[in-house]
């Protein structure tokens, strides 16, 4: 059975991952090299075993969730599964594990696809350390994000089931491989997804902020998307005479085009993009927040996380 390795993940939430972004004022890596970065985790949203005290008898774990494949596991791997699933918290709130919510709390509709997600990062390689981090950043019961969307660019489903809000710069390369792979999303999960995008041009690009620029005078008249596009098609080619070209490929009033990359409007929109990546702990690029939280795979695992939350 081939396995995917660990290193395929292009961002976590701890630090050692942030060398697969962008951040701060660079990209760290090179744009030609797939991660070959190693990364860790420190455990997630430990202490919710069943197992007792001195005062109490330990209660059996389970090994067994019906619904749950774990077929493709070898014999270690199932250890680390039954492992998690009666140590991590159930994420409809009840203070018992995810295995026994799966089991005994039929109301919860969550706790046998958080199991099926512990399973499918386990085949993928993940350490239990890391297995913790990102169940407690997709069911913790502290991690979510809240991010006002109103007035931002939409495509997709305006009432999607899912919502991926997508802080982004136009000249940072991870995001340029981020681009087919939602732009595929949206294609498969048509109806049932939409993506909102913030800027979030980093000072280490000296074309991200001009191209920030174009993509909200493009959105002024309509366009923001058919730019949107053409600046991530065309990532190595964000010169001002390149954005021009794009302008008038879209068909806009190149006049008005020039005069709104000058406004001061386009720029504080910008800023205040910026500072709502800020306030939810935006560290680099690309950053994805998908139902309320933060999503920390790899993006190559995306359709499959959106299979998970539709599962939900």
């Amino acid at each position: 059975m081939v396995r995917k390795t660990k290193t395929t993940l292009w961002w976590m939430m701890v630090a050692p991952v942030l060398a697969l972004m962008c951040v701060g004022a660079s990209c760290s890596g090179s744009n030609d090299t797939e991660g070959n970065e190693s990364h860790s985790g420190s455990g997630g949203e430990g202490g919710g075993g069943e197992g007792g005290g001195s005062e109490a008898p330990a209660r059996t774990h389970i090994d067994h969730i019906d619904g749950v494949d774990l077929s493709e596991l070898t014999a270690a791997e199932r250890r680390i599964f039954v492992d998690v699933v009666n140590d991590q918290l159930s994420p409809c709130g009840e203070p018992t594990s995810v295995a026994r919510c799966a089991q005994e709390t039929h109301s919860c509709r969550q706790c046998v696809p958080a199991a099926r997600y512990v399973v499918r990062l386990i085949s993928e390689g993940f350490e239990r350390s890391e297995i913790e981090e990102m169940y407690a950043a997709r069911f913790g019961r502290d991690t979510r994000i809240d991010v006002n969307i109103e007035g931002h660019p939409m495509r997709g489903a305006t009432m999607g089931q899912i919502t991926i809000v997508e802080f982004s710069d136009f000249e940072c390369p991870y995001c340029g491989r981020a681009h087919p792979i939602i732009q595929e999303a949206l294609r498969e999960f048509e109806g049932q997804v939409r993506v909102v995008f913030f800027n979030y041009p980093l000072p280490g690009h000296p074309h991200a902020m001009p191209a920030a620029r174009a993509a909200v005078a493009a959105g002024n008249q309509g366009k923001f998307w058919e730019m949107h596009d053409m600046l991530f098609d065309h990532q190595q080619a964000l010169e001002e005479e390149d954005i021009d070209g794009y302008a008038r490929q879209i068909g806009l009033d190149m006049e008005r085009f020039h005069a709104d990359l000058r406004s001061p409007e386009t720029q504080r929109r910008i800023e205040a993009d910026r500072e709502a990546g800020h306030d939810v702990d935006v560290q680099g690029t690309p950053t994805m927040i998908i139902n309320g939280r933060r999503f920390s795979e790899a993006p190559t695992s995306l359709a499959a996380y959106l299979r998970e939350e539709l599962e939900q």
